[in-house]
C-alpha cells in the first residue's frame, strides 16, 4: 500500500500534525513515561472497565485444543492479552508480544515469571509496520488500544495480514466515538479534564494523558476503520461496539 495524501503531509499527534517520520520517537517517548503506572492508569481511565473489554475480547480468540496454536499481540505492552490467552491453560498455545517500546516489554517479562508464564509467552521488540516474522507464522493477531499510535496504520494492517496464515483472524480492540449524546459530553469532560489530571497525580505528569486522549478523538470511526481493514485485503471486516461506543471490537479474516 502506498502513502496517501494525508501520510506525506505528516501525522497526528494527538491534535498536532507532525512529521510522519516523528511520530513513532514521540509516541515512544510518551509510553516510556508511563511504563511502571500504565496498568495502574488503565484502571483509573476506565473505572476497571477496560478489564471486561478485554475479557470480551479475548473470548473470541477461540485457542486450538488439539494442535500447535501460535499468537501474535502487536503493540502488547504489558502483556495483559496474551496472559489472559495463557490463563485458559492449553499448553499447544504460545504467544508473542511484540511493542516498540522496550520499557513496557520488560513489564511484560516480569509479569510473565510472576504469573507462571513465561514458557508460554514470549516477548519480542519490534515495529508493528516492519515485523520480523516470515509469511503465514500466526493464527491470531490482536491488537488492543495500539494501533491508533501507529504512524502508518495501512502499513500495519498489511503487515498483520502478511503474518497470518490462511484461515487466521486479526482482532482489534480499541476506543471509538460514544453514540450516546448525554453519554457522549460526560465522556468528553471526563477525558478532557479529569484523565490529564489523573496522570499528573499518579506519575507526576499529564502531558502523555493529554496525548492518549487526543488520540482517541483523531482515530477514524469505527465504520471508516471497518473498511480500512477490507482494504488491506481481510474479509468479513466487522465491529462490534461496547459501552455505548466508548471502545469497539474490529474483526477480520485472512481467508
Amino acid at each position: 500500500m502506498g502513502s496517501g495524501p494525508a501520510e506525506q503531509n505528516g501525522a497526528d499527534f494527538g491534535f498536532k500534525r507532525v512529521p510522519l517520520d516523528a511520530k513513532q520517537s514521540l509516541v515512544d517517548d510518551v509510553f516510556h513515561k508511563v511504563a511502571e503506572r500504565y496498568d495502574l492508569m488503565n484502571d483509573l481511565m476506565s473505572a476497571g472497565l477496560h478489564r471486561e473489554w478485554k475479557n470480551v475480547f479475548v473470548s473470541m480468540a477461540h485457542p486450538s485444543r488439539s494442535r500447535p496454536w501460535r499468537h501474535i499481540d502487536v503493540a502488547g505492552g504489558t502483556g495483559d492479552i496474551s496472559f489472559r490467552i495463557a490463563e485458559q491453560g492449553l499448553p499447544a498455545a504460545h504467544s508473542t508480544v511484540v511493542d516498540i517500546n522496550g520499557d513496557m516489554l520488560a513489564v511484560c517479562r516480569r509479569r510473565a515469571a510472576q504469573l507462571g508464564f513465561s514458557d508460554r509467552v514470549e516477548t519480542v521488540e519490534a515495529n508493528a509496520e516492519d515485523l520480523p516474522f516470515p509469511d503465514a507464522s500466526f493464527d491470531l493477531y490482536t491488537i488492543a488500544f495500539g494501533i491508533r499510535n501507529v504512524p502508518r496504520i495501512p502499513k500495519a494492517l498489511a503487515e498483520a495480514r502478511r503474518v497470518l496464515k490462511k484461515g487466521g483472524r486479526f482482532l482489534c480492540l480499541e476506543f471509538s466515538q460514544v453514540d450516546l449524546p448525554v453519554m457522549e459530553r460526560i465522556y468528553d469532560q471526563y477525558s478532557f479534564r479529569v484523565v490529564p489530571k489523573l496522570g499528573e497525580l499518579v506519575t507526576g505528569d499529564a502531558h502523555p494523558y493529554r496525548y492518549l486522549v487526543e488520540s482517541i478523538r483523531k482515530f477514524p470511526k469505527a465504520e471508516e476503520f471497518r473498511d480500512m481493514i477490507a482494504e488491506a485485503g481481510f474479509r468479513r471486516a466487522s465491529f462490534d461496539r461496547l459501552t455505548g461506543g466508548v471502545v469497539a471490537i474490529h474483526s477480520g479474516w485472512n481467508l
